[in-house]
């Protein structure tokens, strides 16, 4: 029987690994749900498992917190001990994040197929941690599975052999479109004392949340804009400590942070977005919802060129206007195609072929 280890290791991770484990099931393959435990905490782990009806996982690493090097060290020194003593045909990676450079590494070493979901997207900026593990997960792996033709069109221009890269949709979206009929019926924001009209927030990038006077800057643009529209900010853990410095308006309201299912009902709800986050940006050009995205790029230009996404930065006055812009006169929507909540059953279609027909590649030198 086919064997395959699918990777989760942190938020993100959940929501693009369940509609690949359903997809290979369904085939009769037997799944290794592997949890590296990266996000450790249930705020952040546990009730997406909950949520999104994900099984629990059959090997949970428990790396923990730590530095960037030390948690891939971490995830690789457990992994490399996991798969000593259950080899597998394939390893599923998915995303950008520690855990997805750590377990390609080990698999690559242990000559299994690598799989990576979301190839072969670029910000192109080299002082996020992200873009160098998404690089180099690309480099190690067999098998390249873009969500979109940006992605495809990167990879071919990095020199990868044509029979790697398929374009496959997006799984982010596979597990939106199955999910946000019970988010929106589920009563959460009844039960958070909301009432539309109402904005929402997140943010959690380094460069937006760590640097105390981007953050004062962005935090003035929140309360700017939620003078004419509250807004609704769930804190990242990494956040809400370098919000206490700061004064903000009652028309900020912050929350803890939420569920897969709550938040969709806050996505799909809200009529604005503003986000440093990737997935959100994905989500909101999927689920028709105006979003802005308070960084200088974006690894996903697919939700500006076809979606409802705008990629404003972080000058507080250019936030505010844009803000303005887009509530006067919301963007029309659009969502790309294969978002169509089949991405997981296509994944696990070329995996399982290439694994029987043995002819994977991985990049070699002369590419």
């Amino acid at each position: 029987m086919t064997r395959v280890a699918c990777i989760a290791g942190a938020r993100p991770n959940f929501m693009k690994i369940k509609p690949v484990v359903d997809g290979l099931e369904a085939l009769g393959v037997k799944v290794d749900l592997v949890h590296t435990g990266q996000h450790y905490d249930a705020a952040m782990s546990d009730v997406f498992f909950e949520d999104l009806g994900l099984r629990p996982p059959d090997v949970h690493l428990d790396v923990g917190a730590g530095t960037h090097a030390e948690t891939t060290a971490r995830v690789m020194v457990a992994f490399e001990s996991w798969m000593g003593t259950n080899p597998v045909d394939a390893v599923v990676v998915v995303g950008d994040v520690n855990s997805t450079i750590a377990c390609a590494l080990v698999a690559a070493k242990a000559g299994a197929v690598v799989a990576h979901v979301e190839a072969g997207l670029r910000s192109r900026d080299w002082d996020m941690p992200e873009e160098i593990n998404r690089v180099a997960t690309d480099r190690v792996s067999d098998l390249l599975l873009a969500p979109s033709p940006d992605g495809v069109e990167n990879l071919r221009a990095e020199g990868y052999h044509d029979d790697q890269i398929h374009l496959v949709g997006n799984v982010m979206i596979d597990s939106l479109l199955a999910n946000v009929g019970r988010a929106s019926a589920g009563g959460h924001l009844d039960e958070l004392g909301l009432v539309a009209p109402f904005g929402l927030v997140t943010l959690h990038r380094p460069s937006n949340v760590d640097d105390l006077v981007v953050l004062a800057g962005l935090m003035s643009a929140l309360a700017e804009i939620s003078v004419g529209l509250p807004l609704v900010f769930p804190v990242h853990p990494r956040t809400r400590s370098k919000l206490e410095s700061i004064d903000l308006p009652s028309s900020i309201r912050l929350l803890p942070p939420q569920g897969y299912l709550p938040f969709l009902a806050l996505q799909s709800s809200a009529r604005l977005v503003l986000t440093d986050s990737g997935g959100i940006q994905e989500e909101t050009t999927a689920l028709g919802v105006p979003c802005l995205t308070l960084r200088e790029n974006t690894e996903r230009p697919i939700t500006v060129t076809e979606g409802t996404n705008r990629v404003v930065g972080t000058d507080p006055s250019a936030i505010v206007e844009a803000a303005r812009e887009v509530l006067a006169d919301p963007p029309e929507p659009r969502c790309p195609a294969l978002w169509d909540g089949r991405a997981g059953e296509r994944i696990a279609d070329v995996l399982v072929e290439r694994i029987s027909d043995g002819s994977a590649l991985r990049p070699t030198d002369d590419r």
